[in-house]
């Protein structure tokens, strides 16, 4: 453990071990990434994906073992041991800080396969990841202002087009989907401006999550209801980096996804549509009511 060197210090190494790890593993993950451009879809391109995603596995474990090894961070993961890698998943989480990625790859780690998220679309120009993310069937989505849609209302559910397709590449692979569904980090600023009726949450868009479902059909084994609490408050990355995240707890439930959201139109039928987001809502409302017990017993403890 390297946790008696200044924070500043400390972040500095783990930057550079994490920058050294994904430079090691970013050359089977292109080199696979090539053979996939030329590989037909079918059984074949759908076996190099998993090679993909083996390198990107690989490259999420040796993250999460340095921060192990080299860290003090208390971990409370919770719910995640019957698991099986090679299900498929559809996982919603609250959204603090950029460490909730780290958090979700230290939390399912060799337990579900390895999970993609829906990325804004400028981050393809990430160096060494942003290819990386394309190989690994990432959909990258883009966000359109209010006045650009008041001017081109054609580009009114592209983002719903995105996902499906995205979903389709998933019906014959083991996955884990991830889909923050509050859409953005939670801060204070936020949870006033859209005047949110949760305490620890903002309002959940629904859907992502109605058209993943739609897409990928019963195959799903189930929904990982993702909380993430920071007892301390939540920090950024380079804090986490630097040790001054002492304490996370992660508690996973396995929800069963009631058979008729597997199917309806969430764009077309306000009916079902009504339906699916009184659930989310209610799924929401449990959420927060669970992030207040845990933020209780961690200060009382």
């Amino acid at each position: 453990m390297l946790h008696f060197l200044p924070a500043p210090l400390l972040g500095t190494v783990m930057a550079l071990l994490l920058f050294l790890n994904t430079v090691f593993w970013v050359v089977p993950v292109y080199a696979t990434t090539l053979i996939k451009l030329l590989t037909p879809k079918g059984p074949a391109r759908d076996m190099v994906s998993r090679w993909v995603a083996w390198g990107a596995q690989n490259w999420a474990s040796v993250n999460t073992w340095l921060a192990d090894r080299l860290l003090l961070t208390r971990w409370d993961i919770r719910g995640v041991d019957k698991l099986d890698r090679k299900g498929q998943y559809l996982v919603c989480s609250n959204h603090q800080s950029w460490n909730d990625i780290f958090v979700l790859m230290k939390s399912f780690d060799r337990r579900a396969p390895f999970f993609k998220f829906f990325i804004k679309q400028q981050l393809i120009w990430v160096p060494l990841l942003g290819l990386a993310w394309w190989g690994l069937d990432y959909p990258f989505m883009k966000r359109y202002s209010a006045a650009k849609l008041a001017k081109h209302p054609e580009l009114r559910g592209k983002d719903l087009e995105t996902t499906r397709a995205a979903c389709e590449h998933y019906r014959n692979v083991p996955v884990t989907i991830l889909n923050f569904l509050e859409g953005t980090r939670f801060t204070k600023f936020k949870h006033d401006q859209q005047e949110s009726p949760y305490r620890f949450l903002l309002k959940p868009k629904a859907g992502g999550m109605a058209l993943s479902l739609s897409a990928l059909g019963e195959k799903i084994n189930s929904l990982l209801d993702v909380t993430i609490v920071y007892p301390e408050g939540a920090r950024g990355f380079w804090d986490f980096l630097a040790g001054r995240v002492h304490s996370v707890i992660v508690e996973v439930r396995s929800l069963t996804i009631p058979s008729e959201f597997y199917s309806g139109s969430y764009e077309d039928d306000p009916v079902f549509r009504k339906r699916f987001q009184d659930w989310i809502a209610q799924l929401w409302t449990e959420k927060d009511r669970r992030i207040g017990q845990l933020l209780s017993e961690t200060r009382g403890a």
